[in-house]
């Protein structure tokens, strides 16, 4: 996940604060070169991580902070008002247009960095929020552009306008427009040609479609991974062409978090969303606030709550407490349970977003949570007849045999599933009783290990 190291060393150098009474001004001198060093190897901007640690500085050296009776808690919270600061502060919001207008978007970048994708995600994002949303296929030049925006737009329930590859990029924007006037659509977002490096070609003919075309909203889609790069290229976007705000991508990914703490510092503009995996409802509302919190380790528990609303049938998750409660829960809950998960994000999404949790225990944590080994388990379910999905008292060795042939595992493997499975059912049954105020005191006893 992004921010892992950076998350790392500023826990330790925050670590060694909490540990002194008082905090001196070599103190916090000490623990503000440490910090920059931190924000350097993330690869922020030189001249964003000297400015920022003036700015701690200046404000962690005052009397409030020297005699506070936990300084080492001030100068936290002052590094975490910093980074939501530099990180824009408030949370940006599109300004679409009312319903009765068309709202045009334009979505620009580099090759390789999600454009295409990202058009098909903000598309289904505002289409959730009930939008008519066209996407246009402007991209012209790399091969199978086209086909791509159209399959994307297909799975994301979003009709993609085209010309073909033959056609001037500033006709497909105007036609698609009219398109939309004609048709009812509210929203038009164009899927521009990036190139592998900033050209003037690509820039003229974004101001021409600018030009022809009454284009509302610019942004920028700009890879996480590539750290100082995605600010030098949101500068350059921002000058030529000028831009209105930024999508970052691939914030799941292996970053070190450089461009999301720098790129807006550097351009001036606002960080909408960011893009956080593969399927089209991991975009994100990029919320400053929340951001700093999880780069300082502190996760970010709203976030949590959001995702598993929108993720978790509350009907369904009222029967399942209820049947927890009796442990009348089959196999089909557990199936359930799983697939709540995977529309959360997975695990390792969670775990992301739990508050103190260190890098090295998620690592620990993931490892003990294998993705793989949860679809192994979802295939020995779904091996099983109804009857014993729904009971699975009933299951002998002879079922077991048959299940672990339909799953193509070992029946070992069946077992094991099936004894975590009785364990848990056992523990949810005196769990139940001591909710109904019928449980001994002093807790349950033995060990047991819930089967995700």
């Amino acid at each position: 996940m992004a921010f892992e190291s950076l998350t790392e060393k500023l826990q330790n150098v925050f670590k060694n604060l909490r540990g002194k009474g008082r905090l001196t001004e070599a103190d916090v001198k000490t623990a503000l070169r440490e910090v920059k060093l931190a924000l350097l190897e993330a690869d922020v901007s030189y001249k964003v991580v000297r400015q920022f640690t003036k700015s701690v500085q200046e404000k962690a050296v005052g009397a409030d902070v020297m005699n506070g009776l936990n300084p080492g808690q001030m100068v936290i919270k002052i590094v975490n008002d910093e980074l939501v600061t530099l990180m824009g502060g408030e949370t940006a919001e599109l300004e679409l247009k009312s319903t009765s207008q068309l709202t045009v978007i334009m979505m620009m970048g580099l090759q390789g960095a999600g454009k295409t994708t990202t058009c098909a995600k903000l598309a289904a994002r505002l289409r959730s929020k009930g939008r008519t949303v066209l996407l246009a296929a402007c991209d012209v030049y790399r091969p199978a552009a086209i086909r791509q925006l159209e399959i994307n737009g297909e799975k994301a329930g979003v009709e993609v306008f085209t010309l073909g590859d033959k056609a001037d990029p500033v006709d497909i924007a105007s036609q698609a427009a009219d398109y939309c006037k004609k048709n009812g659509f509210n929203v038009l977002i164009l899927d521009t040609a990036g190139r592998l490096q900033i050209d003037e070609n690509m820039m003229e003919e974004l101001v021409r479609i600018k030009d022809s075309t009454p284009v509302d909203i610019s942004l920028l889609v700009a890879d996480a991974m590539t750290g100082q790069d995605a600010v030098n290229v949101s500068e350059s976007f921002n000058e030529k062409v000028g831009i209105d705000g930024v999508i970052l991508t691939k914030l799941d990914g292996d970053t070190r978090g450089g461009a999301a703490l720098s790129i807006r510092a550097a351009c001036g503009r606002p960080i909408y969303y960011a893009g956080m995996g593969e399927k089209f409802t991991d975009l994100e509302q990029f919320h400053p606030d929340r951001m700093a919190s999880r780069i300082l380790g502190m996760g970010d528990v709203m976030s949590l709550i959001e995702k598993a609303q929108e993720s978790i049938d509350e009907e369904q998750a009222r029967k399942m407490e209820q049947k927890l409660k009796k442990a009348s829960f089959g196999f089909d809950d557990y199936l359930d349970s799983l697939n709540q998960m995977r529309k959360m994000g997975g695990m390792q999404k969670v775990l992301s977003m739990m508050p103190n949790v260190s890098p090295a225990q998620m690592q620990q944590l993931e490892g003990s949570v294998d993705e793989k080994q949860m679809n192994r388990t979802e295939a020995i379910i779904l091996s099983m007849t109804a009857q014993e999905r729904a009971n699975p008292d009933i299951l002998n060795v002879s079922r077991k045999q048959r299940i672990a042939r339909g799953a193509g595992v070992d029946i070992r493997e069946v077992n094991q599933l099936v004894k975590q499975f009785m364990e848990a059912r056992k523990f949810m049954k005196q769990y139940g009783g001591m909710m109904k105020g019928k449980g001994k005191r002093g807790g349950f006893g033995g060990k047991f290990r819930l089967p995700f």
